[in-house]
């Protein structure tokens, strides 16, 4: 069975930094691509980072571009996403998404395990 289990979100103030964790079992990991994307209330689902199975490729939205770092731990089965100089609008529900076939991908549709997602939320 497979699992993507999201970790480390909480309640900060805008600019301050976040590390989420995202550990995967029930897969081989190092086969799968990761993404992160974050839903907002009232607001689409939307891409937010993605790595390759290696780690070698990163790919990231606009709008977090220079502020937030993806990684990965093969070794671990877990996932990354560094957020730093958080603003309010960051302020989602965070979800990790894995990618059998692919070298990650900003569309949600070819993603194909989900974790449940962590709160994320960006005081002013």
């Amino acid at each position: 069975q497979v699992q993507l289990v999201e970790s480390g979100g909480g309640l900060v103030q805008a600019g301050d930094s976040l590390r989420l964790s995202c550990a995967a079992s029930g897969v081989t990991f190092s086969r799968y691509a990761m993404g992160w994307f974050r839903q907002a209330p009232r607001k689409e689902r939307e891409f937010v980072a993605a790595i390759n199975w290696g780690g070698g490729s990163t790919y990231y939205a606009d709008s977090v571009k220079g502020r937030f770092t993806i990684s990965r731990d093969n070794a671990k089965n877990t996932v990354y996403l560094q957020m730093n100089s958080l603003k309010p609008e960051d302020t989602a529900v965070y979800y990790c998404a894995a990618e059998r076939r692919g070298s990650g991908s900003p569309l949600a549709a070819r993603y194909d395990y989900w974790g449940q997602g962590t709160q994320v939320t960006v005081s002013s």
